[in-house]
């Protein structure tokens, strides 16, 4: 599949495509910098979130089924071995999935989807923790 292929079917184009992978990863970020509840995980970044919120949006982006150049831009980079020198504990890793879970639930996408991909996302979150 090249970056210009999308299938109609996979949860990208489900969830809506770019723009709507976008606001999903704005509302994450939005959350994490606003949110007292999140500022453990709000600690680890940057200031600036500009850098990351492009990242994840592509990271997204592409593990969803849309195009994949994010991953053509980073061969071989796997999310669990990027995060594994982080602080993540189990908290922390609840703090990254509760934030996930409300930019997924703003998205007003299909209610299966988001209910499968913020089970998917609590896995993968709890399966970073290094604590």
């Amino acid at each position: 599949m090249t970056s210009s292929t999308v299938s109609a079917d996979t949860p990208f184009e489900v969830l809506g495509g770019g723009p709507v992978v976008r606001r999903l990863v704005d509302a994450f970020y939005d959350l994490m910098d606003a949110d007292p509840a999140y500022a453990r995980l709000r600690a680890l970044h940057a200031p600036d979130l500009t850098a990351m919120r492009d990242s994840l949006t592509g990271f997204l982006t592409g593990w969803l089924g849309g195009p994949r150049d994010w991953f053509a831009a980073h061969p071989g980079a796997c999310m669990m071995s990027l995060h594994r020198a982080m602080p993540i504990d189990a908290a922390l890793a609840a703090q990254w999935t509760s934030a996930m879970g409300r930019a997924l639930a703003a998205t007003e996408a299909d209610p299966e989807l988001v209910e499968a991909l913020g089970e998917t996302f609590g896995r993968m979150a709890g399966g970073m923790t290094t604590r």
